[in-house]
């Protein structure tokens, strides 16, 4: 008796006296079992382990959506913005009617308020976490795909996985997204017309295989999925949420399986990644400042970087920077460089 009332007063701190970001925040580590509880009309929440809840509808609609965010700790604006939507699922003010999973990603650097704590989770997806020492990043990494495996085992259903992140610069272009490598797929024109719907009027399309969380989902399961820069990272309740209200409103419509904005595409400017420099050399610096902003562009020819004595040139045409980071670990991506692309038989 003892045993159920103490499992029924955890419950209850969980869904009703504590969200699930600060249940998070509280208790970052790995839980021993699931919970459950079922909402009023039927939806059943399933808090799988920290930080990892399924919401599945009585009645379900066609889709499978992963909502996955804090990947890097210190992102808190996408945070904040899926635990509201949570929070509205759980106070009834918004109506889940398609399968959601949502997941906090790095729990103890969302604790620590930094981007990891021995790792870049974000390159240890698709079995890259089965590489090297292991450690707590890798064995969570490997535990988010895992459940995303476990979400997307029905076959037939529409998939969605948005992992949503900020930027730790500023940007000429405050929201943008990438666009994984689609080998034998088209890119989708409804889909880049859905993220100018939440807000995200510039795609960058990727042509190569990366460890990135969201390649693994349109890799292994053949889902729309993206990773989404929503602007620049600050601690926890400093962002402007005012600025997310359009992504937020989308996804609440995506999830309520509600009538979707679709911006003309003309709103829209796609980018062909045109260079992804990798770190070889511990002495690797960058021809810029250090605080030079995502989608500056550079003159064909310009230096860059200097990685050793291999210099990084930009080609042919001008490109532009994105995500430039010289303090990465040998092997991995210090900077992208992106030229502006058009929308052809490439799209459908």
């Amino acid at each position: 008796m003892a045993g159920t009332r103490k499992k029924q007063l955890e419950c209850d701190v969980l869904f009703e006296h504590q969200d699930l970001l600060a249940l998070t925040l509280a208790h970052p580590h790995p839980r021993k079992q699931p919970q459950s509880r079922t909402l009023a009309d039927g939806t059943l929440l399933t808090l799988i382990d920290t930080g990892i809840l399924a919401i599945e509808p009585a009645e379900p609609g066609d889709s499978d959506i992963v909502l996955s965010c804090g990947v890097h700790g210190n992102e808190t604006a996408p945070i904040e913005l899926v635990n509201d939507l949570v929070n509205a699922i759980i106070d009834g003010s918004l109506t889940c009617r398609q399968r959601l999973l949502v997941q906090l990603g790095n729990t103890q650097a969302m604790v620590n308020g930094t981007r990891g704590v021995a790792e870049n989770m974000n390159r240890l997806f698709s079995g890259a976490h089965a590489k090297g020492e292991p450690n707590d990043e890798k064995r969570r990494a490997a535990l988010l795909e895992q459940t995303v495996r476990e979400f997307f085992k029905e076959p037939g259903r529409k998939r969605f996985h948005y992992d949503l992140h900020t930027a730790i610069r500023d940007s000429q272009r405050e929201k943008f997204a990438v666009y994984p490598y689609r080998p034998g797929r088209p890119w989708s024109i409804e889909q880049i017309r859905f993220l100018a719907g939440c807000g995200v009027e510039t795609i960058l399309l990727s042509h190569n295989p990366t460890t990135t969380y969201s390649y693994f989902s349109s890799n292994e399961f053949g889902a729309d999925a993206f990773t989404v820069e929503l602007g620049k990272v600050f601690p926890f309740g400093h962002n402007d949420m005012s600025r997310f209200e359009a992504c937020k409103a989308q996804l609440a419509r995506l999830i309520a399986a509600e009538a979707l904005e679709y911006p003309p595409l003309e709103q829209s400017v796609v980018f062909d990644v045109s260079q992804v420099v990798n770190k070889h050399h511990e002495d690797f610096q960058f021809t810029f400042a250090d605080d030079q902003a995502n989608f500056t562009e550079f003159a064909p020819g310009h230096l860059l970087a200097n990685d050793g004595e291999l210099e990084v040139r930009v080609g042919e045409v001008a490109e532009s920077i994105i995500f430039p980071n010289a303090n990465v670990a040998i092997g991995q991506r210090a900077l992208l460089t992106v030229v502006p692309t058009e929308i052809d038989d490439r799209f459908e």
